[in-house]
């Protein structure tokens, strides 16, 4: 089993390296790109085999240690 979790900055907290993507992307000339947040994607592989229980263990993976919970968001996707 598979397990995605994919880590944002929240809404409202400020994304230097989105703006610095940004910036490079419009002296690129590409000049349609009003804002870039980025971010970062996990993947995990489980021995688990129930997607309830493999998907709370990962999200107690992302509170304990993958995400800061205080200025990051995540979301989890789990694949068999």
């Amino acid at each position: 089993m598979k397990a995605l979790v994919t880590i944002m900055l929240k809404d409202g907290v400020l994304d230097p390296q989105g703006e610095a993507i940004r910036h490079a992307l419009g002296g690129l000339g590409h000049k349609g790109v009003g804002g870039v947040r980025q971010g970062k994607l996990i993947e995990l592989d489980l021995d688990a085999t129930d997607p309830e229980a493999a998907k709370a263990e990962v999200a107690r993976m992302c509170e304990g240690l993958l995400a800061n919970t205080v200025i990051e968001k995540y979301s989890i996707e789990i694949a068999q």
